[in-house]
């Protein structure tokens, strides 16, 4: 007995004498388990959590004093959309300043696959960013990262709609036996290059001209690899519940886990179905389906434009939809379409209270710059014009590529749904900055706000949510969906993946009339054990890693 004692004296101290690259001392430890908080010291060493417990006699080059700090996991954006602007700014201010450490991105249409033509009919895009699409594949645009360096880790599913494009173009019809069994290979070519999954974003054409049927196969090939299946559903309005069974059923017949995308109930015809939805999502778990969700909590969505003007109106891509809009003919049909009720497709026109709940942000086009901050109704007093009028103007003026944020949901609903256990938190935003390029553009301060916002709005002023479910939500539990099993907990032996911040003082800042402001209260952030932000500053450096999926093969 005496023998064993001394044996766990002597391995004590010699734990407490360790010398660490980092050790950040006094803090409150929330290991994202969703337990409480408890004191100890964090040693990090190469990069990863080398001990966690009372350290009095260790060393090491870098000492942070976290006194009073609440010590986590770094935050997982379940969906960040920054799988180009990390290309112009890859140190990603507006997410590190949330305590973001990792996100996946690829919402239906990927980094890669790419060929000519895709980069042809987006080229419009590429101009805006000033980016040189100099990839192909996914294995090659990871190349770039790594190449250039990342601020945090970056992680993508391989989209539905960009194996399409690749195989079909931009038209509406189903893919023929032998070019189903090509997108079936692409699938099977990214799920290698890393990709964590097959993704969907079915609003926005070409997607929704894929069937089920279409769905289930790259699904299902995605599973073959250990992928899941994350997808913005056919529908968020009027048609949710037929969007849900579609999606339970092509996790059930791929087999296949399922992420749905920014859960909502979008418009005022389904304020209140959020219970609906929920009991619907409880049930398909209840028999077996993995399915869960993640929410940026936010009463307006963020989206193209172009999403106003229903599908049909998309056959063939952006060049054909502004010759549609164009035409006199054609041009009236979308507006009868538009003001027509349906649930064939997810009308936003009627969804909400009228075109002052519709806000201008992004555009590329240099004339049309002073529209972004307006709202249409605004918008379209200046140029004396109709609202529908305005709309389609705008798109032909800004080659379709204009974002909007559209407020159409009802806060009850909002905050349902991030109190259920399986929803965690997305950004559903690419990251950004104040300054240069991407400081230009009016985004929705979701990009810059989600995360702190929870914690001032929904833990700390509302209680809706314990301070240790939130950052379970921020971090365990989208590494458990996403199988990150060296990311998301504070233990020995993870990836220094660390936010150190005073949960009584993380706030918000960015707003609906100025987004371009950064989070406040983020003192520390480490990726992979390296500070990017150190005594609430910047550090500029670009630990991040490029993660890959389990089906990589390298």
């Amino acid at each position: 007995m005496l023998a064993a004692l001394l044996l766990a004296c002597v391995a004590r101290t010699a734990m407490a004498a360790q010398s660490f690259d980092v050790l950040i001392r006094n803090g409150h430890v929330m290991d994202g388990t969703g337990s409480p908080w408890y004191s100890a010291d964090v040693g990090i060493r190469d990069g990863r959590i080398a001990a966690i417990g009372r350290l009095p006699g260790a060393t090491a080059k870098t000492v942070i004093d976290a006194q009073n700090q609440l010590i986590t996991p770094g935050f997982i954006d379940m969906l960040g959309q920054s799988e180009m602007t990390i290309l112009v700014e890859p140190r990603l201010p507006s997410k590190i300043f949330q305590g973001i450490t990792t996100e996946i991105t690829g919402e239906g249409a990927s980094a890669a696959p790419l060929n000519d033509r895709i980069i042809a009919a987006d080229r419009v895009s590429y101009e805006h960013l000033k980016i040189t699409p100099d990839w192909r594949t996914l294995a090659q645009y990871y190349k770039r990262l790594e190449h250039q360096g990342i601020g945090i880790n970056l992680a993508s599913y391989v989209g539905a709609t960009s194996v399409r494009r690749m195989v079909i173009g931009d038209d509406n019809r189903a893919p023929t036996a032998a070019e189903l069994q090509k997108m079936r290979q692409l699938v099977a070519e990214a799920m290698r290059d890393g990709a964590f999954g097959l993704s969907t974003a079915l609003q926005y054409a070409p997607a929704p001209y894929a069937t089920t049927e279409e769905l289930i196969a790259l699904a299902a090939e995605a599973g073959r690899f250990g992928g899941i299946y994350a997808s913005h559903m056919r529908s968020e309005q009027t048609g949710i519940m037929q969007a849900l069974d579609e999606t339970i059923r092509i996790g059930r017949e791929a087999r296949v886990p399922v992420e749905i995308w920014h859960l909502k109930t979008a418009g005022k015809p389904m304020w209140g179905k959020m219970k609906d939805v929920i009991a619907k999502i409880e049930s398909a778990r209840a028999s077996g389906v993995d399915i869960t969700a993640d929410t940026y909590a936010y009463t307006a969505w963020f989206n193209s434009f172009s999403a106003f003007v229903p599908p049909w109106a998309h056959d063939g891509g952006d060049a054909k939809l502004i010759e549609r809009m164009k035409d006199p003919v054609t041009r009236a049909r979308i507006r009868k379409d538009m003001t027509t009720p349906t649930t064939e497709w997810d009308n936003e026109w009627l969804a909400i209270p009228g075109p002052e709940a519709i806000l201008l942000c992004v555009v590329q086009n240099p004339k049309l710059h002073a529209l972004q901050g307006k709202t249409l109704a605004q918008a379209a007093a200046l140029r004396h014009q109709d609202p529908i009028d305005a709309l389609l103007d705008i798109l032909i003026e800004d080659k379709a590529y204009t974002e909007v944020a559209v407020f159409g949901m009802d806060e009850p609903d909002v905050t349902l749904a991030l109190q259920q256990p399986w929803v965690s938190i997305d950004n559903d935003s690419e990251g950004t900055s104040p300054t240069g390029l991407l400081g230009e553009e009016h985004p929705h301060p979701r990009a810059y706000a989600t995360f702190p916002r929870i914690l001032r709005k929904y833990v700390r002023d509302e209680h809706k949510l314990t301070l240790q479910d939130a950052i379970r939500k921020f971090t365990a539990l989208p590494a458990q969906k996403l199988g990150l099993t060296d990311r998301g907990v504070l233990k020995a032996g993870m990836w220094a993946d660390i936010a150190v911040f005073d949960p009584a003082k993380i706030h918000d800042v960015a707003t609906f009339e100025q987004p371009n402001q950064l989070s406040v209260g983020m003192q520390y952030v480490l990726v992979n054990g390296v500070p990017v932000i150190a005594g609430g500053k910047a550090t500029n450096q670009l630990p991040g890693k490029v993660l890959r999926g389990p089906g990589y093969a390298p």
